[in-house]
């Protein structure tokens, strides 16, 4: 089996946010991974950033993918955290991916599309998210893909534990949404405490995104 790091691009008015980043366009919208490990809240958690937060919010009352909302801190005077629940008109790709058993690494928008860095057990794999991309008339491109010999590979830079963690958390739901288990869940499946379980995820999410990202021919940090 052949892992596969996957770039990319997907755009469609009904993908969540969509008519929010449209109607701001200063905005810079990018997933939270490691927030809301309630797998029966139904919120999603993403980082925002905006040169007017009015506009934005603007944009999301309007937004007919996004029902409630809620701006949970400000970082900065223009950055944020929010948190979202989507519609049901809401065209979503992370259950799609789930299905193929793979885990959406980072997911930013482009203007009014999206850039998704995924990881899938292997290549064969995107055809499922490529079929559901034609059912549901999304234009989507793919922009890069890297292959692996596995999930546990040098090439990756993942230790055995952090590879051990992703494939627990993946397992048992922790990367759907909305989530099946909580990171508490992940940490005693694993053994370990919750601060613990929650650093491995996210070394070993940070060096599959930099294997993804990074040039076949440039040496790992």
């Amino acid at each position: 089996m052949t892992d596969i790091k996957a770039v990319v691009r997907a755009e469609h008015l009904d993908i969540v946010l969509t008519q929010t980043v449209s109607h701001d366009r200063s905005s810079k919208v990018r997933s939270v991974s490691e927030a809301g490990t309630d797998p029966t809240s139904g919120k999603f958690f993403y980082h925002i950033e905006s040169s007017d937060f009015q506009q934005f919010e603007d944009g999301l009352r309007n937004d007919s993918t996004v029902g409630d909302f809620e701006r949970v801190i400000e970082t900065r005077d223009d950055e944020a955290i929010y948190s979202f629940e989507y519609t049901d008109e809401a065209k979503i790709l992370s259950p799609v991916i789930s299905a193929a058993n793979g885990v959406i690494l980072d997911m930013e928008n482009d203007g009014s599309a999206w850039i998704l860095t995924i990881w899938l057990p292997e290549r064969t794999a995107l055809a499922q998210l490529w079929d559901y991309a034609q059912e549901n008339d999304i234009d989507i491109d793919l922009l890069r893909v890297n292959e692996y010999a596995s999930l546990g590979n040098t090439d990756a830079g993942l230790t055995d534990s952090q590879r051990e963690a992703l494939l627990v958390a993946l397992e048992m739901g922790y990367f759907e949404e909305p989530r099946n288990a909580t990171l508490s869940d992940v940490a005693a499946n694993l053994d370990i405490s919750q601060p613990a379980a929650g650093g491995r995820l996210r070394r070993g999410i940070r060096r599959l995104i930099i294997s993804s990202l990074r040039d076949d021919d440039e040496p790992p940090d």
